[in-house]
């Protein structure tokens, strides 16, 4: 998958105008998104041949991306709720 694939827009691409408040307005979104970008690119990396890394290391960084991912779908519930 490209590297736009993982963008959180691209993922929730009905939730925009949330994702764009929670970037305005919620530090800890940022970091989310920061840290989503990241295991996004690492994810890529190894899986396109470029990084080294065990199969363990591979689905722990995955299993990373999806509790990050679980933590923002949270929140852009929170905000429909409103």
């Amino acid at each position: 998958m490209s590297e736009l694939g993982h963008d959180l827009h691209a993922l929730f691409p009905a939730q925009r105008e949330i994702l764009h408040a929670l970037k305005l307005e919620s530090a800890h979104y940022r970091f989310l998104a920061d840290r989503h970008h990241e295991l996004a690119q690492q994810i890529s990396r190894i899986e396109g041949g470029l990084d080294a890394a065990s199969d363990d290391r591979l689905e722990d960084l995955k299993k990373q991306r999806l509790t990050l991912l679980d933590e923002v779908a949270e929140m852009i519930a929170d905000r429909q709720d409103v």
